[in-house]
């Protein structure tokens, strides 16, 4: 592949690598140590996840409108690096004192700094590369699995730092933000090389023109925006949901709780290299079934990993469960972008990315996170299981009856280009 020759193909891999080391050191341990060093229980350790939605909630609209505006300068993508900087000294001399002053206040304050760097930054992270390695002619799909082979090395070397010092989990994503910037900085994409490819001599003429309130607003008027918002709530939120409570249920079932979480981590890092692999062929197959299939089928299989979970909790079984991420995570990530810039206007790109997909995921996310810690807590997380199964086949039904396919949309354009 003639991109492996090129530095800034690895330049983007590597800003993917560094993020998504940080994502998933913190999103595979913080449940750990919220029950272990923090010693919270489910419904409180849910409130930090509910948190960091809120707090998602009221950024990711604003982060929307203004990357768009920004378009390839980094201003934005700067300030969550900067955030990130922080996040070891942050847990390490703030977060447990606030919570001995008062969990749910400490709660409400970790999740909300938590959501600057994760939650809510991770749409200026996802909207920012995606628009330049496009404007550098690279498929998405190829370099974002830098970002699962991020997760594979997370789990990897987590669970060892994890059970040695928990919290060295949160100074290595100190010391991944530092290379992060520095990649950022060094950073330089070609403005006048967007749409090169004559296909995309269409994106380059809308990305000239300036975004206008109309434009905004026709986004809304749109019935694929509106199921788009409803499936992500049924496949993005409810994968987050499922997986922020999963390690500790998986523990569970060992006699030794340290043991539990470093088998957890070692499934954790086969399953997220198998990821980076799929990831290769993802976007080859959702050319060939449409975005709006590839969303289907990552919700389908969802429905199953959820249910099984609950049914079969032999060990081996539930490591079988959390594999079945690797082929969902790249579906419904790959699906996600080329859904977004095949049925929306280029130019709001960053605007749907941040609405349509995190804004509607966060607002489930708030809702779900503390339903479900408070499921857990009352009726198990077997039975809880199989509530949020068919919460997610319910949205995923409803979503899929009200999207158009982008074939619809790719047919309309022609017609009126032909007209």
């Amino acid at each position: 592949m003639k991109n492996l020759k090129q530095l800034k193909f690895w330049n983007f891999g590597g800003m993917y690598y560094f993020y998504f080391m940080i994502w998933a050191l913190i999103f595979a341990f913080l449940p750990f140590w919220l029950n272990k060093t923090a010693n919270l229980d489910t419904s409180v350790s849910g409130l930090v996840f509910s948190a960091m939605a809120i707090t998602a909630l009221v950024l990711e609209p604003l982060y929307g409108v203004v990357q768009d505006k920004l378009g390839l300068r980094k201003w934005l993508f700067g300030f969550v690096v900067l955030c990130l900087l922080f996040i070891g000294p942050f847990v390490q001399f703030a977060f447990i004192p606030l919570l001995e002053i008062n969990a749910i206040f400490g709660a409400v304050v970790g999740g909300a700094y938590l959501s600057l760097c994760l939650n809510g930054g991770v749409g200026v992270v996802e909207a920012y590369i995606e628009r330049s390695s496009r404007a550098s002619n690279y498929e998405y799909g190829h370099v974002r699995l830098f970002g699962s082979l991020a997760g594979g090395t997370a789990a990897f070397i987590g669970g060892i730092m994890f059970v040695q010092n928990s919290y060295s989990i949160f100074w290595a994503c100190s010391i991944s933000a530092v290379v992060l910037g520095i990649l950022l900085f060094v950073l330089r994409v070609d403005k006048d090389s967007y749409g090169e490819d004559n296909s995309e001599e269409t994106d380059e003429k809308e990305e000239e023109t300036p975004v206008t309130k109309e434009n905004i607003m026709n986004v809304f008027k749109n019935r694929s925006f509106w199921g788009f918002c409803i499936m992500m709530i049924g496949i993005a939120t409810m994968f987050d949901v499922f997986d922020q409570q999963f390690p500790n249920y998986f523990a569970s079932f060992f006699n030794d709780a340290s043991q539990g979480e470093l088998v957890f981590s070692r499934i954790a890092s086969v399953q997220v290299f198998l990821e980076a692999g799929f990831m290769i062929a993802t976007p080859f197959i959702i050319n060939k079934i449409g975005a709006k299939n590839g969303l289907i089928i990552a919700g389908a299989v969802l429905f199953v990993r959820v249910l099984g979970s609950a049914l079969f909790t032999e060990i081996w079984m539930l490591a079988i469960w959390r594999l079945l991420a690797a082929i969902e995570m790249p579906l419904m990530l790959v699906s996600i972008m080329k859904y977004i810039t095949g049925v929306f206007d280029v130019r709001l790109s960053a605007t749907v990315y941040m609405l349509g997909f995190n804004f509607a995921k966060q607002v489930g996310i708030t809702i779900f996170s503390y339903v479900m810690g408070v499921l857990y807590s009352a009726i198990g997380f077997q039975s809880g299981y199989i509530v949020m199964a068919f919460i997610i086949l319910a949205f995923v039904i409803v979503g899929g009856l009200i999207m158009r396919s982008e074939k619809y949309y790719t047919k309309n354009s022609l017609e009126q280009h032909a007209a």
